[in-house]
Parts: C-alpha cells; sequence; structure tokens
C-alpha cells in the first residue's frame, strides 16, 4: 500500500490567536485547546490537522528554524460558491486578519482569494465560477 495523506500540521507561534484564524474558517477546535502545545482535530472527510507550537518542535528538533522567503505551508478551501470566497476574505479581513490576495476570476476557472493566518501562512478560498 502506497502512503496516503493523513495529517496537516502547522508550526505557529502563538496558539490561541492561530486556533482562532482556524475557527473563523469552520475548523470545529475546542476552546481549551488554546493553551495547549499540540492540537489535533480530525475533519469530517477524515483529514487530521494539527498545530505545534515552536516550543513543541524545538523539544524535539531544536535546530528547528522557520522558512524564510515566504509561507511555509499551503492550504485551499473549497467554498460553496464564488459568493463564498468574497463573503469569507471580508469577513477575515475586516477582524484584522491580511488579505494576501483579495477574490478575482482567476483564469483556471474559480474564483479565488488568499488570507494569510497569524503565522503568516497563506490560506487560499476557491470555488468553481458557474
Amino acid at each position: 500500500m502506497a502512503p496516503r495523506l493523513d495529517l496537516i500540521g502547522i508550526v505557529v507561534k502563538d496558539m490561541k490567536a492561530s486556533l482562532a484564524f482556524y475557527r473563523e474558517l469552520g475548523f470545529t477546535i475546542p476552546s481549551e485547546a488554546d493553551v495547549e502545545g499540540h492540537v489535533e482535530i480530525t475533519l469530517p472527510n477524515g483529514l487530521r490537522v494539527a498545530w505545534d507550537t515552536v516550543e513543541v518542535i524545538r523539544s524535539f528538533a531544536p535546530e528547528w528554524e522557520p522558512a524564510s522567503g515566504g509561507h511555509r505551508m499551503g492550504m485551499a478551501l473549497l467554498c460553496d460558491n464564488p459568493a463564498e470566497v468574497d463573503t469569507v476574505y471580508q469577513r477575515l479581513v475586516k477582524m484584522g486578519y491580511h488579505g494576501h490576495k483579495a477574490p478575482f476570476d482567476a483564469f483556471w476557472g474559480q474564483r479565488y482569494a488568499q488570507i494569510a493566518d497569524p503565522d503568516g501562512n497563506v490560506i487560499d478560498l476557491f470555488a468553481p465560477n458557474q
């Protein structure tokens, strides 16, 4: 059997701030997780997402340094329709999150936008243009 994608891990500076952002994207994360060094959830499709603080990562990899020159990971979230891309993007920007790329109609047939999480990771929001 070939390996299969099971978990996406995100290294964070501030667990509470990061989890607040992902809750705004619809992730169900218990509030008591805000004080943990490692948090893991399972999405409805079975994929797991985990957050680890820099301190937790350095506890087993003391040489770890954050990537430089760009964001450290990518994640794309499918919205129900093009209008939802705009709505989610605008709501997050109004909350103070950094809009990396405002919604636009991409040549590949999607409504597409990018928003940065508190650690600078760029999250894609997209929906097929109908």
